[in-house]
């Protein structure tokens, strides 16, 4: 049974796909203080948001089952991310679900711009009639500048065009091919300044974002410009933007979201040819509900183990991925878990190499999983599929990924080396009928072993008699042997043993082992 608490409002329609699973038990507490939540917390696997409560790394420090927390919009301003990621705790949001709400919003405040339709309301509810003061401009044949081409900005550029607007956009990742697909002309943000005659943003607040818009830029831009912000408080510096009103630099400037909500301090607040609004681009009712099925099915799932989607820190698998995926995930942490303690002593570095048939696919899901098991046998329980990558870093351990699409000798391969402070540990693992887990190689020694439970790995001589003895020392103390395979380099040099033993290994039997002639080394590895 999993124990989910709504504490924030959310659209019923994402509720009831909660509740018709029988192993959830779903609370609905709303307004919670900070303390409230906090005591409660730790009986909860799931808690879902919007923007009102807080998840403070308090609150997260206390949650002692806390598996996942939802939030039903995208910013995530209101979750301490990196104390969650830390704790294990997958966050995710909803990243599509308001993403029509948001691009008609700009637009209908582009509009309001060009129209002064809100200056024009309060005039002629006054009594007025003021028809050459709110004198507005067209929009067909004017350039939008769009900064970010994500979801939000893609649609903005769609119906912008349908005005007759000529697009620009600024976005490091996007394609000249995406830009021309969507319609737009590329452009380095220098361009978007001097040659727009509207400027929306669209991306996350980010050290790189923030502030994007400030006095500097603002004085490359053309006199007249409007200025748009549905996005993120802090990308544009809202004193420069009434600074720029003031000087008749900047025509007009419309808000949606602000550096501090609500936005009783700002500038803005009472600035002449400023619109602003309350945060309303994901306030639609089909916003909500989308939001609200998109942040329930995706805990759903993430909860009964149906996949990962929507996790802004770990990787995403949806579930019919996630079906293909799992056995080679399945293989990585027990690769992980596998070379780390063939290698013993300090981790610098972890190489992984994905060949043939699985890197056709996102092996992000395998990488964390390799890493996890890498890194368990020193940290037990406080690493996870979660947090393994940021450990790792912290750590100052290297985590490097590449794949090749070359065949080897089988259809997929997966190679991890681990660097240590004492050498270095080669393992190369496959799947047999696509789900059959298999260790093909250990260092420089093929072989065919299964990485599961208890295993005992041994360096021995290329003699006769040695696994007899070893079967012997075993049995003698009640060990039995459940699979055995053996790699050799060259006949009559040294060999690699790998046993599959049913349960485990005394320190004194594995030393009665290592004092048998021609075996040079025995570990016991727990899987």
């Amino acid at each position: 049974m999993f124990r989910i608490l709504i504490s924030d409002s959310l659209a019923e329609e994402g509720i009831e796909i909660l509740r018709k699973v029988k192993e959830f038990k779903v609370d609905v507490k709303l307004k919670l203080p900070p303390e409230e939540l906090k005591k409660i917390i730790k009986d909860y696997d799931a808690l879902l948001v919007r923007s009102e409560t807080k998840a403070t790394k308090e609150i997260i420090e206390s949650a002692d089952k806390l598996k996942v927390i939802g939030r039903a919009g995208v910013g995530l301003d209101n979750v301490d991310l990196a104390a969650a990621s830390k704790r294990g705790i997958i966050v995710m949001n909803t990243p599509g679900g308001n993403t029509i709400s948001t691009a008609e919003h700009t637009m209908s405040l582009i509009l309001a711009l060009s129209r002064n339709i809100p200056q024009a309301d309060v005039s002629t509810k006054a009594g007025k009639w003021e028809r050459k003061k709110f004198m507005g401009v067209e929009l067909y044949g004017k350039t939008l500048g769009i900064i970010g081409l994500g979801r939000i900005g893609a649609e903005v550029a769609k119906r912008a065009a349908s005005f007759g607007m000529k697009i620009l956009a600024y976005d490091p990742f996007l394609s000249l091919e995406k830009a021309k697909e969507l319609g737009v002309e590329s452009v380095e943000v220098k361009d978007i300044f001097k040659k727009s005659d509207y400027i929306t943003v669209h991306t996350p607040l980010t050290d790189e974002t923030k502030y994007i818009i400030n006095k500097k830029a603002i004085s490359q831009m053309k006199d007249g410009v409007r200025v748009i912000n549905c996005a993120r408080g802090g990308i544009i510096d809202e004193a420069a933007v009434v600074e720029g009103i003031k000087s008749k630099k900047i025509a007009g400037a419309a808000f949606d979201v602000y550096e501090k909500e609500p936005p009783k301090d700002s500038p803005l607040i009472g600035c002449e040819n400023v619109i602003i609004t309350p945060h309303l681009g994901a306030s639609t009712e089909e916003a909500q509900v989308n939001v609200a099925i998109d942040i329930a099915n995706s805990a759903r799932d993430a909860l009964l183990g149906c996949g990962i989607r929507n996790a802004v820190n770990v990787p995403c698998v949806d579930a019919e991925l996630y079906k293909i995926l799992h056995p080679h995930v399945e293989l990585g942490e027990k690769m992980g878990l596998l070379v780390a303690q063939l290698a013993g002593g300090r981790i610098s570095q972890i190489d992984i190499k994905y060949s043939g048939d699985v890197a056709k696919y996102p092996v992000s899901p395998i990488t964390v999983a390799i890493v996890k098991g890498a890194l368990t046998p020193i940290l037990q329980e406080t690493v996870n599929y979660v947090n393994s990558l940021i450990v790792a870093k912290e750590r100052g351990i290297k985590v490097k990924e590449a794949k090749s699409s070359d065949l080897e000798e089988y259809a997929s391969l997966i190679t991890v080396e681990i660097k240590t402070d004492k050498g270095s540990r080669t393992i190369e693992g496959t799947l047999f009928t696509k789900k059959d887990a298999r260790i093909v190689k250990i260092d420089e020694f093929h072989v065919d072993a299964i990485p599961r439970g208890y295993m005992i790995v041994a360096h021995n001589m290329d003699v006769p008699g040695i696994i007899g003895q070893m079967g012997t020392i075993l049995g003698n103390n009640g060990v039995n042997i459940a699979a055995m395979t053996f790699g050799r380099a060259l006949p009559g040099g040294k060999t690699m043993s790998v046993l599959n033993v049913d349960s485990p290994v005394p320190e004194k039997v594995l030393d009665e082992i290592r004092k048998v002639k021609n075996i040079l080394d025995a570990k016991l590895i727990k899987l």
